[in-house]
C-alpha cells in the first residue's frame, strides 16, 4: 500500500473520530486536501460539503425519527441557511483561495485558542 493511500486512510478515520466527538472533522478534511494533496481552498472546501450532505442525510432521519426537530424552526432556518450558501460560495469564489485560505487558517486558530481557554474555564469552575 502506497503512503498516500495510508495517508488518505489515516486523515479519513482521524476526521471520522473527531467529527463523531463533534470537534469538527470536517476543517482535518481540508488540512489533508489542502496540504498533503494541494488543492486549492475552495475546491478542498467543496469536497467537505460533498462528504458532509450524506451525513447530515443520515443525522436528519435519526434526530426526526427520536421527535428531535421543530421542523417550524428547522425549515426556514435551512432556506435561510441554503441562501448562505449560495451568497458565500459567491463571495468565497470573488476573494480567491489564497485569501480565503489565510481566513480558513485564522478561524482554525481563533477556534483553537477559544477552546483551550474554555476548557481552563471549565476546569476552573470544576474544581470551586
Amino acid at each position: 500500500m502506497s503512503a498516500d493511500i495510508v495517508l488518505a486512510i489515516g486523515a479519513s478515520f482521524f476526521a471520522a473520530v473527531i467529527g463523531a466527538l463533534g470537534m469538527g472533522g470536517g476543517s482535518v478534511l481540508i488540512i489533508y486536501l489542502t496540504a498533503y494533496l494541494g488543492l486549492e481552498q475552495l475546491a478542498a472546501q467543496g469536497i467537505n460539503l460533498v462528504f458532509f450532505l450524506p451525513v447530515a442525510a443520515v443525522a436528519l432521519v435519526a434526530h426526526h425519527k427520536h421527535g428531535l426537530i421543530k421542523w417550524q424552526v428547522a425549515l426556514p432556518c435551512a432556506v435561510v441557511g441554503l441562501a448562505g450558501v449560495y451568497f458565500g460560495q459567491m463571495l468565497a469564489m470573488h476573494v480567491g483561495s489564497e485569501l480565503l485560505q489565510k481566513l480558513f487558517g485564522g478561524f482554525l486558530l481563533i477556534i483553537g485558542v477559544r477552546e483551550v481557554f474554555a476548557r481552563e474555564a471549565r476546569k476552573g469552575a470544576d474544581d470551586k
